[in-house]
C-alpha cells in the first residue's frame, strides 16, 4: 500500500513514517521543498497547505493520505483574525486536499482532528466522538474540517477516519509541556501541589499504532468515522509532575497553593485559559475506537514518560 504522508516531517509525521516503513508499507512524505526528512521516505514537494495547493504530483498512486499538517494552536496567537488564518489552512486546505485525493482514486483519508473538536473541559461526562463543542478558532476549525470531510465523503465515496487525540506526549515535544519538562529537570518549585483534577493524554508512539491500525481497517467508501482516543492512565496535573520528575531522576517541588488563587493570578496576567488547562478536568471515551478498530495503547504513561525524558536529555546534551 502506498501511503501519502502530510506533515511527515513533524513530531508526529516522523515516527509514524518510520513505523508505516518499518511495517512494510511504501511511504511517501507531502511536504515543503526544504523539509528535512530520515533517509528513506520519498518526498513530494508541495506548497503548504490552503485551498490553492495542488496535490495531484503528491498523490499519484496513492492507495491512502495520513494528513497530520495543520496549522497548530498558537498559545499568543498575535494575527488580526486567527479564526479566518485557521480556516484557511484547517478547513479550506483539508477540503481541498481531500477533493483532489478523491478525483486521482485515494480510497482512504485518515485526518488527524484534536479532542479541542470536543471542547476544553469536561465535567461528569467524558468527551467522546459523538460530541462536539468547540471554543478556541483552533477547536472550531479542526471540527469545521470534520464536518467538511464527512460531506465531501457522502458525495465522493471517500473512507474517511477521524482521530481526536488529546495533548500528544514524547521524544521533540515543544509548546507547554516541553517548558514543563525544563521547569522539572531545573527543579523549579511549581504552585500546582494543590489541584485535583483528571487529564488524559496520548504517547506518541500511542498515536502512531492508533493510526496505523485505522489505516488498515477503513471504514465503508462514503462513510467518515469519528474516534476519540486517550492513554490508559488518566492523570492529575500534580501526578503527572511526579510522574515525569521520577522520569528525570529529579524531585517534585510542589507548592500546595489553593486553585482559586491560581485562577485569580490568571485573571489578573490574561492567561485564564492557560490556567484553566492545568486546573481543569479533560477526561475521554474510547470505546469505540477500541471496539471499532480494536485499538488498545500499546505503550504506558510510565514508559512513554521514559522515552520523552531521554529525548530531553539528548536535545539538552546537543545544546550544550
Amino acid at each position: 500500500m502506498t501511503i501519502v504522508v502530510t506533515g511527515a516531517n513533524g513530531f508526529v509525521g516522523r515516527p509514524l513514517c518510520a513505523d508505516l516503513t518499518k511495517a512494510g508499507q511504501q511511504v511517501v512524505a507531502a511536504v515543503r521543498p526544504h523539509a528535512a526528512l530520515p533517509e528513506g521516505i520519498e518526498r513530494r514537494s508541495v506548497a503548504g497547505l490552503a485551498a490553492s495547493t495542488d496535490w495531484q504530483g503528491a498523490l499519484a498512486g496513492a492507495d491512502s493520505v495520513v494528513h497530520l499538517a495543520a496549522r497548530v494552536h498558537v498559545m499568543h496567537d498575535t494575527s488580526a483574525d486567527p479564526l479566518a488564518e485557521f480556516r484557511a489552512a484547517n478547513v479550506a486546505g483539508t477540503l481541498a486536499l481531500a477533493e483532489q485525493a478523491a478525483a486521482a482514486g485515494v480510497r482512504h483519508l485518515v485526518f488527524l482532528s484534536s479532542i479541542k473538536a470536543n471542547g476544553e473541559e469536561t465535567g461528569a461526562i467524558p468527551f467522546g466522538p459523538d460530541m462536539a463543542a468547540p471554543v478556541d478558532p483552533y477547536g472550531i476549525s479542526k471540527r469545521e474540517a470534520e464536518l467538511g470531510l464527512a460531506a465531501l465523503a457522502a458525495r465522493t465515496g471517500l473512507a474517511v477516519t477521524v482521530l481526536r487525540p488529546p495533548l500528544v506526549y514524547g521524544p521533540g515535544v515543544k509548546g507547554n509541556l516541553r517548558r514543563l519538562i525544563q521547569a522539572v529537570d531545573r527543579g523549579l518549585p511549581l504552585p500546582l501541589g494543590s489541584i485535583d483534577n483528571r487529564r488524559a493524554l496520548i504517547g506518541l508512539g500511542n498515536l502512531t499504532a492508533a493510526i496505523g491500525r485505522a489505516l488498515d481497517r477503513p471504514p465503508a467508501p462514503g462513510i467518515c468515522r469519528i474516534y476519540t482516543l486517550c492513554d490508559d492512565e488518566t492523570v492529575s496535573t500534580p501526578g503527572l509532575i511526579r510522574r515525569l520528575a521520577a522520569a528525570l531522576g529529579r524531585p517534585a517541588r510542589l507548592l500546595p497553593v489553593p486553585v482559586n488563587w491560581l485562577r485569580l493570578a490568571g485573571r489578573v496576567t490574561g492567561r485564564s485559559a492557560a490556567v484553566q488547562r492545568l486546573t481543569g478536568s479533560l477526561e475521554i471515551d474510547d470505546c469505540l475506537i477500541r471496539a471499532e478498530l480494536d485499538w488498545t495503547p500499546p505503550v504506558s504513561l510510565e514508559s512513554g514518560l521514559a522515552a520523552m525524558a531521554a529525548g530531553w536529555r539528548t536535545d539538552r546534551r546537543a545544546l550544550a
